[in-house]
């Protein structure tokens, strides 16, 4: 391999093994990075809409921390040694369910059943959240299971499993970063529509 191939490959073991890169200690502070959604649409106004609970998301083991997960091979994770997301995947999803259904058109969405009485309440789980080095570039993958209850009936009207999978601008955590976005935002969007169908 030439030494023109040898410095990306060595730079994005570093970025995954944390060594030490032009003179950072180990012990640095790691890079913080938020989750968001590029939402279209504006919330809806006019006449109310039902109400729908958005329970707080959780996560399956693995994913249910800040720290940034990736795999380079199956059935294995790994974290990055330097870079985090600024508070749980999990913990950042409940505004943007938030402002995904409100923006769908069909809800008025809320976090607490103390704001208003809602007929329906949305529970989500993160399944996936990961960069992926199997392929090249790389890939963030965001999979997303979501249930849809009646809250008056007691009983759960569907059930989805949503996934999106986005290629990385580049192959380091600030790449997989932006490929998560991206693919929060599609699975958002997915999953506003589907709740608008669902809904009786």
């Amino acid at each position: 391999m030439t030494s023109a191939k040898l410095v990306p490959a060595a730079l994005l073991a570093c970025a995954l093994g944390g060594c030490t890169v032009f003179g950072l200690a180990r012990s640095e502070a790691p890079s913080l990075f938020t989750l968001e959604a590029s939402l279209a649409g504006a919330p809806r106004r006019g006449a109310p809409a039902p109400a729908i609970l958005v329970a707080a998301p959780s996560a399956r083991p693995g994913y249910d921390g800040a720290r940034m997960a990736y795999v380079t091979r199956a059935y294995e994770i790994q974290f990055f040694a330097h870079h985090e997301w600024v508070a749980p995947p999990a913990q950042m999803l409940a505004p943007l369910l938030v402002e995904a259904l409100e923006r769908g058109g069909r809800f008025r969405a809320v976090q607490s059943p103390a704001e208003v009485l809602p007929a329906f309440r949305l529970e989500t789980e993160i399944v996936a959240l990961q960069q992926e080095f199997t392929p090249r570039p790389s890939q963030t993958r965001f999979k997303l299971r979501a249930r849809l209850v009646d809250v008056a009936q007691r009983r759960v009207l569907a059930a989805e499993e949503f996934e999106a999978a986005e290629p990385a601008p580049s192959d380091g955590p600030y790449g997989g970063v932006v490929a998560a976005n991206r693919a929060v935002t599609r699975v958002l969007a997915d999953l506003a529509k589907w709740c608008d169908a669902q809904a009786p």
